[in-house]
């Protein structure tokens, strides 16, 4: 016990830095004691009647923890408590991480938002649109149209790359995705995305968000560019300098192992077509989209330096105008995009460079304008307010209650600020 008390305090030192004095909303807007134990008892009870079996909540603010709190287990086979270096499968937490570096290469020359996926990939000048027909008895059937545009890095970064999952939506395309065996015999990034190019685009480029691996596709363009792994390059770049020695694309130290936090037993199907993944079990293909894992520890820091607008403990990321820029909604009404049926970011938000942001108050609410965040099918999210000069991260493995819990959670955090 004494030891976890120990890792926490660490943890807390590590996060409390480059705290911004004076920011907007610094005074109207702080946390209440009560407000705050309501957040407790909810997380508690969502423990007590079995849904999940641990988590961790913590709420940085003008650069200091003003709540962090461990509930439960990691894992209800081994009992061992829930701690500050537990290690959580991050999913398309990685997405944001990703994003980052390449947002580096943008500011290096390396890379442009213009630029079109085929610079890097050839491969993708010569890929096609699917879209369904009605054959003559009705049934539906596939034409294939070539690209009116190319497919440019801003598409990856937005998800209008008409790459998806395939795993949702339905219809011919997507099911080809699902049916296509990507994840076949361990390919690495290269193998993977060679796959892709092989399968019909869902849209064409830049009319419809459609959430799938774009940044995937993102990930071997770092590859490409570096001549180096997306893990060599995010640990040179951004993991390494950042202090977030635990986050990889896989749990490699047997030692390590028993942190791993593990969802209830019956909760572990995050797709139609896979279960939540071993970390565990090491493979050639590095995620770029969903491949990560970490601790809270960890993304607090790369949170941090978000809401620092780049830097962090002196040393800077990206500039605050690029910060700005992925924190700017690049699907709004001008731009012409339409949004699937399974718009993730939700009716009052749009969608930046890596992150969804939101462009509209929901209703009874005083939620800030401006706020950008993201989630991971294992349960986690995380949230940067500018306006209040707040992040906050919550750690969980639960597949099926995600959704539901984040919301819940997000509105008492905010009734707690007098939200």
């Amino acid at each position: 016990m004494r030891g976890c008390r120990a890792i926490a305090a660490l943890v807390l030192a590590f996060v409390a830095t480059d705290a911004k004095a004076g920011s907007p909303g610094s005074a109207a807007h702080r946390f209440s004691p009560e407000g705050l134990a309501k957040v407790s008892d909810y997380v508690r009870n969502e423990i007590a009647t079995g849904k999940i079996p641990g988590a961790i909540l913590l709420l940085q603010q003008h650069g200091k923890p003003v709540y962090f709190q461990k509930f439960g287990v990691r894992d209800v086979a081994t009992e061992f408590s829930m701690s500050a270096d537990t290690i959580f499968r991050l999913y398309s937490m990685s997405k944001p991480i990703t994003t980052v570096v390449a947002m580096m290469l943008v500011e290096e020359g390396k890379l442009a938002l213009s630029d079109p996926v085929s610079k890097y990939i050839p491969a993708f000048a010569g890929m096609k649109v699917g879209v369904e027909k009605r054959g003559d008895e009705g049934k539906p059937t596939m034409m294939l149209e070539p690209l009116r545009r190319p497919i440019t890095i801003e598409d990856l970064m937005r998800h209008t790359a008409g790459l998806p999952y395939g795993y949702y939506g339905g219809g011919i395309v997507k099911k080809d995705y699902a049916n296509a065996g990507l994840f076949n015999n361990d390919p690495d990034n290269a193998e993977f995305v060679a796959r892709l190019t092989a399968l019909p685009l869902a849209e064409q480029p830049g009319t419809q968000w459609d959430y799938g691996h774009s940044t995937d596709v993102l990930g071997r363009i770092i590859e490409v560019i570096s001549g180096k792994s997306l893990f060599q390059v995010e640990k040179e770049r951004l993991l390494g300098p950042l202090g977030m020695n635990e986050t990889a694309f896989y749990v490699t130290d047997p030692a390590k192992w028993p942190l791993i936090a593990e969802p209830m037993p019956k909760d572990r199907i995050i797709s139609p077509v896979a279960d939540i993944r071993d970390p565990r079990q090491l493979l050639r293909w590095e995620s770029g989209g969903g491949g990560m894992v970490g601790t809270i520890g960890d993304y607090a820091r790369f949170s941090q330096m978000l809401l620092n607008g780049g830097l962090y403990e002196g040393k800077r990321y990206l500039k605050p105008e690029t910060i700005a820029l992925m924190a700017k909604d690049h699907i709004g009404p001008e731009t012409g995009v339409v949004r699937d049926k399974n718009y993730y970011p939700g009716p009052n938000s749009g969608f930046g460079l890596g992150f969804a942001v939101r462009t509209s108050v929901p209703e009874n609410t005083d939620w800030p304008l401006g706020e950008y965040r993201w989630d991971g099918v294992g349960g986690t999210f995380f949230f940067i307010d500018p306006a209040d000069d707040l992040f906050g991260i919550f750690m969980v493995q639960t597949p099926s209650q995600r959704g539901r819990i984040q919301q819940e959670l997000k509105t008492l955090i905010y009734q707690a600020m007098g939200r």
